[in-house]
């Protein structure tokens, strides 16, 4: 079975326009091949923007809503989601012809399976959490902790929402279909339009009483402590999706997923790029005049780094492979240092007077008054 349009997405069922164009143009930006390294670069990209463009068109999504990915991929190809069809555009069926919502798409390419009795199994809702780490879990890889409530299927009555041993009728609304359907004719057609009932909740059945701990929603909320893989390399804002921690599915459908978009808190060293670090390392004078090795702290330890002679502050050094591991690909970034040269505050006087002499040799006079170091800067 093929992945669904929201799985795609990385967004839940009920995800706004907004939400579904953020989630669009991560992806994009992630599986566009002419930036993203996957070999299945092309295919996810058509993916990603074959679901924006049914999740955003309304029309589209009621329909892939209600048929279920591979029904509504079957339709598609038999040209039965083109929201622009006039009323004889399915094919010999006249007045009603495109006309007759989804029941009459189910009837004719599913034999009838738009006007069932009762409901299918329908998958949970997808939900959604944040986790926060820090840097080095980002660039280590780790397994957190985390606490959510969400709802799960009522304990005491299997989600049914209503004791084993209730009594039941069928519904007199319905007739015990679990829907009702309303025709109406109108200039362009006949409309007919199948709701669930809402007087047996698409069950077709009236139980006499109520499960007591959920009230006859057949779900409660509860507090769930989960263990979440972090892999190395992972960027703020990315979403790991944790399989079937979702909300409860309906009449015996598996539950929907948990999507955990990941926070990263600012490191006070280091910034990140993308797969690079990048970081202010400070020099004395004396080190960017005449050079010097100096030690650099990593995310993976301590490492040496030449600073040539003759070293302007604000110049920037690269360490190969010292950045963040690549996600799901082999390698790291790489560091980017950028040197500040740091002036003393204050000289004792055999310091003092070996910067003058510094200076002076360079053909300037010195006048204390108005600045030693001011005059030095002029110097070079």
């Amino acid at each position: 079975m093929s992945e669904d349009f929201y799985s795609a997405l990385g967004v839940s069922r009920d995800a706004g326009e907004d939400e579904i164009k953020q989630a669009y143009r991560k992806k994009a930006a992630e599986y566009h091949p002419d930036v993203s390294d996957d070999p299945n670069a092309d295919e996810k990209f058509k993916k990603v923007k074959k679901a924006k463009e049914v999740l955003l068109d309304d029309e589209k999504r009621r329909m892939y809503d209600q048929m279920g990915h591979e029904r509504f991929a079957e339709a598609e190809k038999r040209g039965a989601t083109d929201a622009d069809r006039g009323a004889g555009g399915m094919g010999g069926m006249g007045g009603a012809g495109g006309m007759g919502g989804m029941n009459d798409i189910f009837e004719q390419f599913f034999g009838g399976g738009g006007s069932r009795s009762r409901s299918g199994p329908r998958q949970g809702s997808d939900l959604k959490t944040r986790l926060r780490i820090d840097l080095g879990d980002a660039y280590e890889g780790v397994t957190k902790q985390l606490t959510v409530t969400r709802p799960e299927r009522c304990p005491d009555c299997d989600g049914a929402g209503h004791p084993p041993d209730a009594d039941s009728r069928t519904c007199s609304a319905c007739n015990g279909q679990g829907q009702r359907t309303t025709v109406r004719q109108t200039p362009l057609g006949r409309v007919q339009q199948t709701e669930t009932c809402s007087q047996c909740g698409g069950e077709g059945t009236i139980h006499s009483e109520t499960c007591s701990t959920c009230r006859g929603d057949g779900q409660v909320r509860n507090e769930a402590t989960l263990q979440v893989e972090v892999p190395a390399g992972i960027r703020e804002g990315q979403t790991l999706r944790m399989e079937r921690e979702g909300a409860p599915g309906e009449n015996g459908g598996p539950n929907g997923d948990l999507l955990v978009e990941i926070r990263i808190d600012d490191h006070e060293l280091f910034e990140r790029d993308g797969d690079d670090l990048r970081r202010r390392h400070p020099v004395s004078f004396p080190q960017a005049v005449f050079g010097d090795t100096v030690e650099v702290p990593t995310l993976d330890g301590t490492v040496e780094m030449d600073v040539p002679a003759g070293t302007q502050s604000g110049e920037t050094f690269r360490l190969q492979g010292k950045g963040m591991p690549r996600l799901q690909r082999r390698g790291y970034g790489d560091m980017y240092v950028q040197v500040r040269i740091v002036t003393p505050e204050a000289l004792n006087e055999e310091q003092r007077e070996a910067l003058e002499a510094f200076a002076e040799a360079g053909g300037e006079d010195i006048d204390v008054e108005q600045g030693f170091f001011e005059k030095l800067k002029q110097s070079f």
